[in-house]
């Protein structure tokens, strides 16, 4: 499989999603849940997609291989062993699904695999990469309904790993022209975000998970009650870069686009609608 090839090169976790010419739950998560630019906008950042029919060769090792006896199947794959990490079946609505690929978004499988116990000693720093693994604790679970999560998620991959480069790309080409006003700028906006409250641990019913990729490379999350106001991820995203002295925005990359959030805005995580959503960090 060349696309696992890809996925072990680049470091990210391989979606692989088993579908159905025969199924219209398939038609369901084309329409519904890969159309989502949001899902679209993440999956294209942070995974590798791979889709293939029941009825194809390929598609017919991958059923073998994984034991899998209907359709539509969305696994996430290790690229590196080919270890299943989680499966889902059928419909999946798209806030399910990026909540549920958040802990994929800590760490790629080369951390994964740093975290594992026989090297932990060497690299404490690397718990937070066990996330993907407390995923695999589910890994058989499967969920019906949620299986054909993926299916959207390729057509869209190449096109929104684009997006996500624009906005970046931008923002350093425009980091020199605002370079002056810098200082002080950082200094106004810091002093009027709200404090950071500690992470909520409630029912979930009541919670959201938001994913935030730094301008390094990092990618974070953490969870916010879906009243919290929205000016409380600014708090959050400054506390991750107290080191830098720059300003910054904070942007939703969706495919052809990309919306610059308001701070002004006087809006909930639910009312938002940034509830389990991705987020990209870039310098003013």
């Amino acid at each position: 499989m060349q696309t696992k090839q890809v996925a072990a090169d680049q470091d990210k976790w391989l979606i692989v999603n088993l579908q159905s010419t025969k199924e219209f739950s398939s038609h369901m998560l084309n329409r519904d849940t890969w159309a989502n630019e949001t899902v679209a906008e993440t999956i294209g950042t942070n995974f590798i997609f791979w889709q293939v029919y029941d009825d194809t060769t390929e598609g017919k090792k991958v059923c073998t291989y994984y034991n899998l006896v209907s359709s539509p199947v969305v696994l996430v794959l290790d690229p590196i062993t080919g270890q299943k990490m989680r499966l889902w079946s059928g419909m999946i609505q798209p806030e399910r699904l990026l909540e549920e690929l958040l802990p994929f978004m800590d760490g790629g499988p080369k951390d994964h695999h740093v975290a594992l116990p026989h090297k932990r000693p060497r690299e404490t720093s690397q718990a937070p990469t066990l996330k993907p693994k407390d995923a695999l604790l589910g890994a058989d679970e499967t969920t019906e309904g949620d299986e054909e999560l993926a299916l959207a998620l390729a057509a869209s991959m190449e096109q929104a790993e684009e997006n996500v480069k624009d906005p970046v790309a931008q923002s350093s080409n425009d980091t020199n022209e605002t370079k002056i006003q810098e200082p002080e700028i950082s200094s106004s906006e810091k002093v009027s975000y709200p404090d950071l409250p500690e992470e909520p641990k409630v029912d979930r019913k009541l919670l959201c998970r938001v994913g935030v990729r730094l301008p390094d490379g990092r990618r974070l999350q953490r969870s916010f009650l879906r009243t919290d106001p929205i000016q409380l991820l600014w708090s959050f995203c400054s506390s991750m870069l107290e080191a830098e002295s720059r300003p910054f925005q904070l942007t939703q990359p969706i495919p052809g686009a990309s919306k610059t959030l308001d701070y002004e805005a006087k809006l909930t995580f639910d009312e938002s609608g940034l509830s389990n959503s991705m987020i990209s960090v870039t310098w003013e």
